[in-house]
């Protein structure tokens, strides 16, 4: 399933903007974002915040990245903690895809989706359409479980078939050498590979040591 590279580009060459998304929830979107967010020197945007609201992911790029990062506002920003189309629904809120627009900038940008690629925004639009109208090339989280190849290799055929450039593949933590073989030889040669190592603790000072241990990207 060796895919032939995409097209799309972000507009301005000399700009770093990043779509961080995942095979699904929890495997470490927000902690990857961060370590960009870092390394990049960039400012940071959650388009839909679905619940806790109090302890927020842009929050949390403060907490970890540091706090001089500039947290763009958030779309939408919601109560209830579930997919963003129930969320929504919750608060008699239509998601509309065309609100959606990148924050002005001249810095890098890193953008984090909700959940995985076909999370739901709204009855018709899942968070790979948001990826292709912001268009920006994206980079994939994946986390080590059973099934992960199967999510992974479904999401990479996904953003494919949209044409959205695959610009990072990210292996969040530790993986079975087969499983790192088979993931990495079904992705086009120019999708670079990040590391992220395990991280037994998220604190500032553990995201700035993994952000050290980048190689030039």
């Amino acid at each position: 399933m060796i895919l032939q590279e995409n097209k799309s580009e972000t507009q301005n060459s000399g700009q770093q903007l990043l779509f961080v998304t995942g095979i699904g929830t929890e495997v470490g979107k927000t902690v990857c974002s961060a370590i960009l967010t870092k390394y990049f020197k960039a400012d940071y945007w959650k388009p839909v915040q679905s619940g806790d609201l109090n302890l927020s992911d842009s929050m949390k790029i403060k907490n970890w990245a540091g706090e001089d990062t500039i947290c763009h506002p958030e779309t939408y920003r919601f109560q209830l903690a579930a997919s963003p189309h129930q969320s929504a629904k919750e608060e008699k809120i239509e998601i509309n895809l065309n609100k959606f627009k990148i924050p002005e900038t001249n810095n890098n940008m890193i953008i984090e989706g909700a959940g995985g690629l076909m999370v739901p925004l709204n009855e018709s639009d899942f968070i790979i359409d948001l990826i292709e109208k912001l268009d920006v090339p994206a980079a994939l989280v994946i986390k080590n479980y059973l099934g992960c190849i199967n999510h992974t290799l479904l999401s990479i055929m996904a953003l494919h078939q949209r044409k959205i450039k695959l610009k990072y593949l990210i292996l969040n933590g530790n993986f079975p050498s087969e499983t790192e073989r088979i993931i990495v030889n079904n992705i086009h040669q120019k999708t670079k590979i990040i590391k992220i190592p395990h991280l037994n603790e998220i604190t500032k000072e553990q995201i700035e040591a993994a952000t050290k241990k980048l190689e030039k990207l």
